[in-house]
């Protein structure tokens, strides 16, 4: 059967591989258009199990919220090389993800997609992979907030409860929330309070402090100690932190100070930030 230029752009139109694999595939196949699709298929997967060993550490993370803000998704998805990252086929390919990646819940995505991945790395040629993804819901009376940094290399989603319904429409919320992502996006605190530190970690870092403090009188070494672990959970967790804007502001005070002026009570609920390969 004689192999036309129109079969050949739909194959490639449906598989997104390159003109001489559709042709192929197509002349194998006798101009079936499903066996050829069949061919090209097992040739991604031929593809893929070929590069399985490869490091995938380049690529992108991306966000989504519902319109409402009371859900919201995040995913990373990788690939080997930075070239790759600018392609706009694995751009299209990232797109696609993100506008599914609200019927997944958190850590579930990869699973669901598995035999996309496989084909598109049959079309791209490089190792790709769906990292991670992570998916809320509002819990109680708030909203989501999500920023996306460095063009993909660093994502942060995080959840502002409120008191009042009415709340979630402010100005002053909504610069509230997005100024509270972006300070996690830059100081990448590792817990949201310090009841959330591990008991251990605490005590080696004490056990740090007090061989700082050999030799100082026990009454005086207590109260420094006390300084010194605050001082340590103001650089790791969130509620502690300077906020970026204005470092003698805690994020504390902040959101005290914001509720106050919204007549409301606001409070952090959660937070969750990707960096990307890390």
């Amino acid at each position: 059967m004689a192999i036309t230029t129109s079969m050949i752009k739909e194959l490639r139109d449906a598989t997104g591989l390159g003109i001489a694999d559709c042709k192929n595939a197509l002349q194998a196949s006798d101009g079936d258009f499903d066996a050829a699709i069949k061919t090209l298929r097992e040739k991604g997967a031929a593809v893929a199990a070929k590069r399985a060993s490869k490091e995938a550490k380049e690529g992108v993370i991306t966000a989504i919220l519902s319109d409402d803000a009371q859900s919201a998704a995040m995913i990373e998805v990788n690939c080997e090389t930075d070239f790759v990252t600018r392609n706009e086929d694995f751009q299209n390919f990232v797109g696609e993800l993100r506008g599914e990646a609200l019927n997944f819940e958190s850590d579930a995505m990869s699973a669901g997609i598995a035999e996309k991945i496989e084909e598109k790395i049959g079309s791209i040629g490089e190792k790709l992979q769906l990292r991670r993804n992570v998916k809320w819901d509002v819990d109680g009376t708030g909203a989501i907030a999500s920023y996306i940094h460095m063009g993909g290399k660093v994502g942060v989603l995080l959840e502002l409860g409120c008191e009042k319904a009415e709340t979630i429409e402010s100005p002053v919320y909504k610069e509230l929330a997005k100024d509270l992502t972006l300070h996690v996006a830059a100081a990448a605190p590792e817990y949201l309070t310090r009841d959330e530190v591990p008991a251990e970690t605490v005590e080696a870092e004490k056990d740090i402090f007090r061989k700082q403090l050999e030799g100082k009188p026990e009454n005086i070494m207590e109260n420094i100690l006390k300084g010194k672990i605050n001082k340590y959970f103001s650089t790791i967790c969130f509620v502690e932190q300077g906020f970026v804007k204005e470092d003698k502001v805690s994020i504390t005070n902040l959101v005290t100070e914001k509720g106050k002026e919204l007549g409301d009570t606001l409070t952090v609920k959660r937070y969750v930030r990707y960096q990307l390969g890390t």
